[in-house]
């Protein structure tokens, strides 16, 4: 049995171990979702936030500041009851030839009693200086552990989520799709969308918030 850590997940353990397939999701309706609109009270708020930022060098900025600062308000308003934004969520899986556990950043999920149930969304903030490295494929370990989660509690296969990366307070939004979850290769689909600079696109990245957060309740609802 492989034994994987999410923060160090390396390119070549990740396509030996699953099926991993990428395509451009930049058409898709889930980055432009066309029915969600901001009301007045979040208007506000984006553009209170992004005059907030444009004044700031945010690329200078260390971690959990540009989280505080940037990241976390923005996951804020996409709250949606009962789901919520949580920081620092601990997240194992154990497939059939590998198992894989790590801390997920920051995530958005349906919480119950005071525990998150169910991960809607994975968030993972982009090393700097000598950890530097390529924030997809930890991105790519944590979406494997909260999809067997959700898998276990649902019995969904292929189970769907969403993540995203940020670099700075730059965002890269992923769709993605588990599937085999008892396979020896499961298999793992990702679509990515364009990046999006929160300093001046703000409104742009809380209706996609907004948009993942609807789909999901509803389809969990359903």
């Amino acid at each position: 049995m492989t034994q994987l850590t999410i923060s160090k997940l390396k390119p070549a353990e990740l396509r030996a171990l699953v099926n991993y397939q990428e395509q451009d999701g930049t058409a898709c309706t889930w980055v432009n979702p066309p029915d969600i609109q901001l009301d007045a009270l979040e208007q506000q708020q984006v553009e209170t936030l992004q005059t907030r930022l444009r004044r700031e060098r945010t690329h200078l900025m260390n971690e959990a500041t540009i989280w505080s600062r940037a990241i976390y308000p923005l996951l804020l308003l996409a709250e949606r009851d009962p789901i919520q934004a949580w920081a620092e969520i601990e997240l194992s899986a154990q497939y059939k030839a590998f198992s894989i556990a790590g801390i997920a950043d920051d995530v958005l999920g349906r919480c119950i009693a005071g525990e998150m149930e169910t991960p809607y969304l994975i968030v993972v903030e982009a090393k700097r200086g000598s950890e530097a490295e390529n924030p997809k494929y930890p991105l790519c370990g944590q979406i494997l552990a909260a999809a067997h989660l959700n898998w276990q509690k649902e019995g969904t296969d292929p189970g769907e989520l969403f993540g995203c990366y940020t670099i700075a307070d730059v965002w890269t939004f992923v769709r993605a799709q588990v599937a085999g979850f008892e396979a020896e290769r499961p298999t793992l689909k990702l679509e990515f969308s364009q990046e999006y600079l929160e300093k001046i696109e703000a409104a742009e990245i809380l209706r996609i918030l907004k948009g993942i957060v609807r789909q999901l309740s509803d389809s969990a609802m359903a």
